[in-house]
């Protein structure tokens, strides 16, 4: 799938939120992002190395994994120049 990098963190929130979608987030004066996966799960990528590219687009890793106690994993994948697939 190929994601979209959307312009506020709002954008990835609620069921209207932008599945695939990923932006940079400022913390306690540190530059992170945040993640939508292409099922609409979120996603912290503070742990991750994040490599921006030129064109926007975003390089991630190690894999990205969004799970919970309740459900366990809800998705295990990779997200290369800005293009979601799973692990």
């Amino acid at each position: 799938m190929q994601g979209h990098r959307v312009d506020h963190v709002d954008e990835l929130w609620g069921d209207d939120g932008v599945d695939g979608g990923y932006c940079p987030v400022e913390r306690d004066g540190k530059r992170s992002w945040m993640a939508r996966t292409p099922n609409g799960h979120l996603g912290n990528l503070a742990a991750h190395d994040v490599t921006e590219h030129e064109d926007g687009t975003i390089t991630v890793s190690p894999s990205i994994l969004v799970s919970n106690p309740q459900e366990g994993e809800l998705w295990h994948g990779f997200l290369e120049h800005g293009v979601w697939r799973l692990a």
